[in-house]
């Protein structure tokens, strides 16, 4: 049985990972300095932050002297990619039909070329179930 993936539960929680992914290893402190204090968040906040995400198995932490240093537990694909599937779950229910035309519309916004490119991984999709 597939594992579910646990995914961040909002901008604050997503960037101390997007932080954690970047240097690799972090005190809260330095997370703090580089999430916290640009939006205004106390610091208690960062380390609530933290405590969540190892809560939620998305970071580990090793003790460093009276402290801890965080790294990321998961890798940042297998995140953005529950993060994706999460949002379109949401996104496509009730009515799939008109939701899926809204989200052609949105990607050809973007960037026409991109609805090619989604053609060509449903291709890909359709090939890969045939055989299997």
């Amino acid at each position: 049985m597939k594992r579910k993936v646990p995914i961040p539960g909002g901008a604050l929680e997503h960037a101390v990972l997007l932080v954690l992914w970047e240097l690799g290893r972090a005190s809260a402190p330095d997370i703090h300095r580089r999430v916290g204090e640009p939006s205004g968040s106390a610091y208690t906040t960062t380390a609530k932050v933290l405590d969540r995400l190892h809560a939620k198995g998305l970071v580990a932490r090793q003790r460093v002297g009276r402290s801890f240093e965080y790294t990321a537990a998961m890798k940042r694909t297998v995140v953005e990619r529950a993060r994706v599937v999460d949002a379109l779950k949401r996104i496509l229910r009730p009515d799939v039909t008109p939701a899926i035309a809204t989200l052609v519309d949105a990607v050809e916004a973007i960037d026409p070329d991109l609805l090619d490119e989604m053609a060509r991984q449903v291709e890909a999709r359709r090939r890969s179930r045939r055989e299997s």
